[in-house]
Formats: structure tokens, sequence, C-alpha cells
């Protein structure tokens, strides 16, 4: 490494902060700001500009943030201890109208630039709030481990598994094939059953008992399952039925996969419930204009040829993503936000020791576009509220560190 006047060593410590830069003496001498360096105006802050920003807290942040930066309202951030460079560009987001009208808008909006820098700078120089301890489990009881999506699906398929196989796949003639669905077809299809709207006491009764959360990871479970056809008989002319099932192919693909989320995939499908299904959409007692307009034009000889062509069809998995685990979340978030959230970047945030509440709050801001990042934007979208309620459980878990910055000298 070539250090340069300019060039900022980052060593993690208990608490600490240098200003300036270092005269032959070992002084700290003041930093010219320029337009390479103005976002780090605040890592540069003298002991004065760090009292002058106590003051400026005293009279605007500390009704929410505490003197001592540690936040007791919901939502609301611990900001002691954290990257000051970091806190002063937040700030004048908020001062520029980047996140709408509230509270923290209201209470910066007439401060001076310079002002925000000071206070960033004392926040940035306080020790960090301890981490909350997790909640204790009542005496004489273990809080219930929490399954990951996964395991939670496979844990509530058991109840499935006498009628639908195991893994999804069934071995009884009129019990469908549930592999190969995407999620988002499963669970309105169970919510189709919980509803009445489709008509099956026994399904119905099962559903009624199961949440939204149940269905997503029940949903979730099958669709990571390696497909296979059912394990029934498909009596039937298989080319008759191809014939037949042409006009099928625009939303149920042309072997019965599909490609849109919202229709089922019906290739390796049980024969026989293909064809209950169909009558029960001819009937009307599965509501449904297009399916019902579909099958009323199909005799019992074509339905039954069908069943024999999509049965023999091998279905294929739908495009999921896996869940990642938390730890491995934390391993990608780490990366820019420092071993276990703590960050040793003066631009980026730390989030060890930070409240559950607030980052949940904030990756669903990102999600929504509320708050306007890139890689935010492009990491956070793809989370699911779990996943989110996880990450930000780990990190408020986590000791926080102060960072010091330390401006090494020109070689020469």
């Amino acid at each position: 490494m070539q250090p340069s006047a300019r060039t900022l060593f980052l060593t993690t410590v208990v608490l600490g902060w240098v200003a300036g830069t270092l005269s032959p003496e070992g002084m700290a001498q003041p930093v010219t700001v320029t337009a390479a360096n103005a976002d780090l105006r605040a890592a540069y802050a003298t002991p004065q500009d760090i009292a002058e920003g106590k003051k400026v807290a005293a009279a605007s942040c500390a009704q929410c943030h505490g003197m001592d930066g540690a936040s007791t309202g919901e939502g609301v951030p611990h900001i002691a201890g954290q990257r000051a460079p970091y806190l002063h560009v937040e700030t004048l987001v908020y001062k520029n109208g980047g996140r709408g009208t509230n509270p923290m808008s209201g209470a910066v909006k007439f401060l001076s630039d310079d002002a925000l820098m000071k206070v960033a700078a004392y926040y940035g120089s306080l020790e960090p709030i301890p981490p909350t301890p997790p909640r204790a489990a009542p005496a004489g009881k273990s809080a219930p481990a929490k399954l990951d999506p996964v395991s939670a699906g496979k844990a509530a398929a058991a109840g499935c598994s006498g009628c639908h196989g195991e893994a999804g796949i069934s071995k009884m003639a009129g019990m469908p094939n549930l592999v190969g669905f995407d999620p988002k077809y499963f669970v309105a299809a169970m919510n189709a059953y919980k509803s009445g709207q489709r008509k099956n006491e026994v399904m119905k009764t099962l559903a009624a008992g199961l949440s939204e959360t149940d269905l997503n990871n029940l949903a979730l479970f099958y669709a990571l399952q390696k497909p296979g056809k059912a394990q029934t008989p498909a009596p039937g002319n298989q080319a008759a039925g191809k014939a037949a099932a042409e006009g099928c192919a625009g939303c149920h693909g042309d072997t019965g996969v599909s490609t849109n989320p919202a229709m089922p995939s019906i290739a390796g499908q049980d024969a026989e419930y293909f064809g209950a299904a169909m009558k029960a959409y001819k009937s009307g007692s599965r509501a449904d204009p297009t399916m019902t307009g579909a099958a009323a034009g199909l005799d019992d000889n074509k339905v039954r040829d069908m069943g024999a062509y999509y049965a023999a069809q091998q279905p294929q998995a739908p495009k999921v993503r896996k869940p990642l685990t938390v730890a491995e979340w934390v391993e990608r978030c780490d990366r820019c936000h420092g071993s276990n959230g703590n960050s040793t970047d003066p631009r980026s945030p730390a989030l060890a020791g930070q409240r559950a509440d607030y980052l949940e709050r904030v990756m669903h801001a990102y999600q929504k576009e509320e708050r306007k990042s890139a890689a935010m934007a492009s990491m956070s979208h793809v989370l699911t509220d779990a996943e989110i309620e996880g990450i930000a459980a780990f990190y408020a878990r986590q000791r926080a560190r102060s960072v010091m910055y330390l401006i090494l000298p020109a070689a020469k």
C-alpha cells in the first residue's frame, strides 16, 4: 500500500477517534476539505467540532435518539458509535427531501450542513449501545427451535403424505401429484379449497388449519422436490390425447409444463385426478370461466385420453430459489457492513447492536424503493419477511464496536 495524506487507515478498537492529519510533532492539524473528501468531513472532526455537535444533539436530536444515542422508540435507530460520515450523508438525504416528509426530515430541515457534520461527529464519538439480550423463555420452558421455511414445509407435509406421497408424488389413483407446481399456484389452489371455491370437504378442513405462512412453506417444500410422474394407472390413448391437448398448450405448455406461475403444470399428473378436475370445471363445481369453457366441448373419452397423455409426460421443477439460511445471508451482508455488522468503511453503516425493529423497517423500505440504493434494492427485493426478521435479529444480538480512523502521512 502506498499511503497518502488522504488515506484512511481503519482499525477496530474499543472506542476512539483521531481528527486531522499528523504533523511531525504528532499533533492533530486541520484537514482541508475538498470535493474528493467532502463526505468524510465528520471523520476529520476536531474536539471543538464534537463539542458543538453535542449542543446540536441536545437541541434537535435527543428527544428521539437520546443524548447517549440510545433510542427508546420503536423503529428509531440507535446512533451511538455509528460511522460519523454515514450519519452525515444520511442526514443530508433527509434534509434534501430524499426520504419524504417525516419527523426526521423536519428535525434537520433548518440545520446547516456544518451543524449536521458536527452532530454526526458527536454521535459517532460515543460508546456504542450494548446489544439487547434475547428475551428469555418462561421458567422451566425452552424456546422452541425456529425451523427454516423448507424444514417447516417438510414438517407440515407429513400430514399430506398419506394421500399425496412423501415427496408429493402420488401412488394413489385419484390423488394429485403436488410436485412441479409454482408456489404461487399451489397457494392459490389451497386458498380456493379454504374458501370453498373448490369443493372438497376433506381439503377444506385441512386447509382451514393452515396459516398463509404454512401454505407458503408447504408450497416451497413441494416446489423444491425432485419431480416425477404419478405412480398410478393411466388408461387411455396417448396419441389421441396429445391431439386433443393442442388447445391447452397456450396456458399449460406444449407437454404440460407451464411457464406461467399462475398456471399449473400438468405433466406427470395422475390421470384419474385430471379427469375428475375436468369434470368439476365442466359442471361448474370448480369456478373458472376459462377452464369451464375449455372443458365444455370435451367428452369422457377425450378427457381420459388427455389424462393418459399428460400422465406420460415428464414434469419439470419450477424456477424457485432455495432460501438461504440466516448465516448465508449474513455472510453476504458482512461484505459491505463488516464482520458481524461492524463496518470499517466510514460510508457504510454499522449494523451490530442495532434495534431489530429498525433494521426490519429499513429493509422493507429498500424493498418498496422508499429508500434508494441499487445495491440494497438488489439484495433486499428477494428477501421474505421471515428472512428479514432473521437477519435483523442476528445483527441486533451482535456487540457493536467503534472504529478509529487514522489518517496516514504522505510517503516520502
